[in-house]
């Protein structure tokens, strides 16, 4: 039986992936991730760095976050999770964890001001660039889990599913959903 499941279980797969060509794996999706993900950081860096001339640094982390944040949700929507045009869910979800991003971003250099105030913009950037990558890894974590994650996982959770067997004894249920990496 179980051999006849996991025959039903590839062929199901291979399946939802025609259905969804576009949706690379973990691995894939963590590479373009980095790319995509890594190259508007960069951009932003750079941005983040000329504006905080005219402004405050809080201030110029701010614009360029929500810039950066519309941009990146768009690209990861459309390339590096295959799921499409990003809608409105998507952005509104995707700038929960841009602002935990800002946050982790701001208190890394204003520590690092408290700890050098006289640092220049080369150790700005090292560790602007240090706490992104940090909380980018988290970033990717939630939009593969959670924002990116729903159609792809209901897909292949319903092509999936074995025939329903009869089950005794108690049940236990999640009040969420606990969508597959």
């Amino acid at each position: 039986m179980g051999e006849a499941w996991g025959a039903e279980r590839a062929d199901a797969e291979t399946a939802a992936g025609r259905r969804n060509p576009g949706a690379p794996g973990p691995l894939a999706s963590f590479a373009r991730f980095v790319l995509f993900g890594g190259g508007v950081g960069v951009a932003s860096s750079a941005a983040v760095a000329g504006l905080a001339g005219l402004m405050p640094w809080a201030v110029a982390n701010v614009l360029i976050t929500v810039a950066s944040t519309l941009l990146s949700t768009e690209l990861h929507a459309r390339f590096t999770f295959g799921a499409g045009h990003a809608g409105w869910r998507q952005h509104w979800q995707s700038a929960g964890s841009a602002t935990a991003a800002y946050v982790v971003t701001s208190t890394a250099v204003l520590v690092l001001h408290l700890v050098r105030p006289s640092a220049g913009v080369l150790y700005e950037q090292v560790v602007y660039l240090t706490a992104a990558g940090l909380a980018g890894i988290g970033r990717f974590l939630v939009l593969r889990v959670f924002v990116f994650a729903r159609g792809r996982t209901r897909a292949v959770v319903r092509a999936v599913s074995p025939a329903p067997t009869r089950v005794t004894g108690a049940k236990a249920s999640l009040p969420f959903p606990v969508p597959a990496l």
